[in-house]
């Protein structure tokens, strides 16, 4: 999915939620105990009851890769239900360099062909340049963090006196454009949020921490859209585990409609 197909679900929506499936085969609700491909069906099920609110999903790969091969049978399996009409994102975080990054790059874009992958950009320009050579393909690299360990490194003056965050931004903005990079913003610092918009004015941002980390849709739209929406609210929590009962589905889709509800009056037609 490109940007213009991207653009163009967020405004036919009105939305810009992502929908975080971080599944657990452990924590599923207790009627999946037993239940061969569980992981599949209950993430099928979410996709079902949240498919009309949500312009993209974001799977977390370590929830999946911690399952061995059955983990990346669901995940691709869970992929290819999602389609081509919501932005598919994989959450790896991959880091390396060279021919690693390559490799890593093919797995995320062909093998598993995800329209997005994150990326965590500490070890330079060769560690994501990879991932940006794929035409309608993004690079999601993390930028101000929503954890509460960001402080340890991020928010470090350098000896120019910017934040280690915002060098990380400024550089790797010129190694692609706003076609091809996302950058990771939490929600539970909408002034940070403000400031990056300010620094990068047309890339989208993926937001996380909106829900159970405490961040919440207005303060992070009002901090952060821009023209073409601009931003991936992802929420995991607040939808998937809402219910332990054979209601999960139900309500999920409650929750995913209050969030678009709640982005619509900031997305621009």
């Amino acid at each position: 999915m490109n940007r213009a197909q991207l653009v163009a679900a967020i405004r036919g929506k009105k939305s810009m939620l992502c929908v975080g499936l971080d599944t657990d085969p452990t924590a599923l609700p207790a009627h999946f105990s037993g239940k061969e491909n569980a992981v599949f069906e209950f993430n099928r099920q979410i996709i079902d009851a949240t498919r009309e609110f949500a312009v993209s999903y974001k799977l977390n790969t370590a929830f999946y890769e911690a399952q061995g091969l059955r983990g990346w049978e669901a995940l691709e399996q869970t992929r290819q239900y999602i389609g081509t009409d919501c932005l598919t994102i994989a959450d790896a975080k991959r880091g390396d360099i060279g021919n690693t990054a390559k490799q890593y790059a093919k797995t995320f874009f062909q093998t598993y062909p995800f329209d997005a992958v994150t990326i965590a950009p500490y070890m330079g320009e060769d560690s994501v340049a990879p991932f940006l050579e794929f035409s309608g393909k993004w690079g999601i690299v993390l930028g101000l963090t929503s954890n509460k360990g960001n402080a340890d490194f991020q928010l470090l003056e350098t000896v120019g006196g910017e934040r280690v965050y915002e060098t990380v931004l400024r550089k790797t903005a010129s190694w692609g454009t706003p076609e091809n990079l996302m950058f990771v913003v939490g929600a539970t610092n909408p002034d940070g949020l403000r400031y990056i918009r300010n620094l990068l004015p047309e890339h989208f941002f993926l937001v996380p921490g909106v829900g159970a980390q405490g961040g919440d849709v207005p303060s992070v739209c009002e901090a952060g859209c821009n023209a073409d929406g601009g931003l991936l609210i992802n929420v995991s929590r607040g939808i998937c585990s809402l219910s332990k009962g054979e209601d999960f589905a139900e309500k999920a889709h409650e929750a995913a409609r209050d969030y678009q509800r709640e982005m619509a009056r900031w997305v621009r037609s």
